[in-house]
């Protein structure tokens, strides 16, 4: 067996333990009565309808306006994509074409604290117009939490003369562009244009050429590219002081466009939980003392393995929770319901089974008397076919179960879109967690065994699993 150097086990330890910590607690600053997000941790999970509660309203047209069937639904899409790029999973939203509503129901936001339903339906009913102007002229400048300028509301030329509007963007996606000053990569929005806007917007850049064109979501400069050539093939894109996070937010926005009218709440009311905290509660210690017996039963019966394997089952852990509380900037916080609890504990129970199946393996070739070294390498060899095909039809379920219960996606053509986020929660949170044991349970803990087993006092069959001479 090729040797895995001594100092490997302490890395990944290291690693694990770190990444448990950051992904449970978060990373935050406090300045003054500031508080700043670095990582985002568990307290910054969403939970939902029903563990936490939530909002339910009602939306109608605005006054004197007479919506058509299409419309309804165009303002139901958009509103469904708003919750889709805030990671909003745990909705229910219908159309009642009679009266001329919508009904929407969604859970608080993670540091809800007012749980003021008014205030929360803001989030996904406001309107973000986003417009292309002549000249960058402003009226006031401030600065936000970060100290960077603020440009608003748009004055003289650059009010009245709008280039394009949102309804001219056909798709808007974050990228990452390399900085022509710097030479660094920047996360800005690619934009492709409708045949109307690329007309529009070749017009412009020819008659602007080496001048400014700004950008505004609303009545906020975000960009204030010059002109250096005529753009006529309809691609576009918006730079500044974007992160991973922003950029996708925004980009989401623009891909969902402008209401097609006005909306007015006509009627909200606060969501009960069905289950509540006390059911998320008992969960969780559930979860915990089946972990611990878990460890438990895997140092007793394994030893140095089962050791390896209960570090490997914290790190699949953290994976998950990162992957849902938002800790990654390019993935929002998601929202967690109680099937989706269900989900984390079933994965590490595959976790604990592909641990368990390497275990076996080594402990049954130290009984036909091979070597340590040799014991190892077959073990890990043997068990890693098993182990893959055990976890690659669960991740089919999982992702069947995330196609056909989640929001519009391409399973939406075979089965029909559905709004039942409790079981899109549990495909997500069972996907995660099987990645989570491909990375920890299949590769990191057999680097930890043979890391291990290059300590001399621990060079003895019987820590392996093996007969006790």
């Amino acid at each position: 067996m090729k040797r895995v150097k001594k100092p490997v086990f302490f890395i990944i330890a290291a690693l694990i333990l770190a990444l448990t910590y950051t992904s449970v607690f978060g990373v935050y600053t406090q300045n003054g009565d500031t508080k700043n997000t670095w990582i985002k941790g568990a307290g910054d999970i969403r939970w939902g309808i029903d563990i936490r509660g939530g909002v339910e309203a009602t939306f109608s047209p605005a006054e004197g306006v007479e919506a058509t069937a299409e419309q309804l639904e165009a303002a139901k899409a958009i509103i469904e994509l708003r919750m889709v790029s805030k990671s909003i999973t745990d909705y229910e939203i219908y159309t009642d074409e009679a009266n001329d509503k919508i009904i929407v129901r969604f859970p608080w936001k993670s540091g809800e604290s007012d749980f003021d339903p008014e205030k929360a339906i803001e989030e996904i009913s406001a309107t973000a117009l986003l417009t292309f102007r002549e000249g960058k002229s402003y009226e006031t400048q401030t600065v936000d939490g970060e100290g960077n300028p603020v440009y608003q509301t748009p004055t003289g030329t650059t009010a009245e003369n709008i280039i394009l509007e949102g309804s001219d963007v056909t798709e808007a996606k974050p990228v990452m562009q390399e900085n022509s000053t710097s030479g660094s990569y920047d996360y800005a929005i690619s934009l492709t244009l409708s045949d109307e806007g690329a007309k529009k917007f070749a017009e412009a850049t020819e008659r602007l050429k080496g001048k400014t064109i700004s950008i505004w979501m609303d009545d906020i400069m975000i960009s204030y590219p010059t002109v250096n050539a005529v753009i006529t093939d309809g691609k576009a894109s918006i730079t500044g002081n974007f992160t991973a996070a922003t950029a996708s937010e925004l980009a989401a926005k623009i891909q969902g466009g402008a209401l097609p009218f006005a909306l007015q709440t006509s009627n909200f009311s606060t969501v009960n939980p069905t289950l509540g905290m006390k059911s998320l509660d008992a969960m969780v210690m559930a979860g915990v003392i089946a972990f611990a017996l878990i460890a438990v039963f895997m140092i007793i019966i394994f030893k140095i393995p089962g050791f390896a394997a209960v570090l490997t089952l914290v790190g699949q852990l953290a994976i998950t929770f990162a992957a849902i509380s938002g800790y990654f900037p390019f993935v929002n916080s998601f929202t967690m319901t109680l099937p989706g609890l269900a989900g984390i504990i079933l994965s590490i129970g595959v976790g604990v089974d592909a641990n368990i199946i390497t275990a076996s393996r080594i402990k049954e070739e130290l009984g036909t008397g091979k070597t340590l070294d040799g014991a190892i390498q077959k073990g890990c060899s043997n068990s890693l076919w098993s182990i893959i095909d055990g976890n690659i039809t669960i991740l089919i379920v999982a992702i069947m179960l995330i196609g056909v219960f989640g929001p519009s996606n391409i399973l939406s053509k075979i089965f029909g879109e559905s709004t039942t986020g409790a079981i899109y929660s549990f495909g997500y949170t069972l996907l995660v967690g099987v990645i989570g044991n491909f990375i920890m349970g299949v590769f990191c803990s057999r680097l930890m065994i043979k890391s291990l087993s290059g300590f001399k006092p621990l060079r003895k069959k019987w820590l392996f699993g093996g007969a006790d001479k």
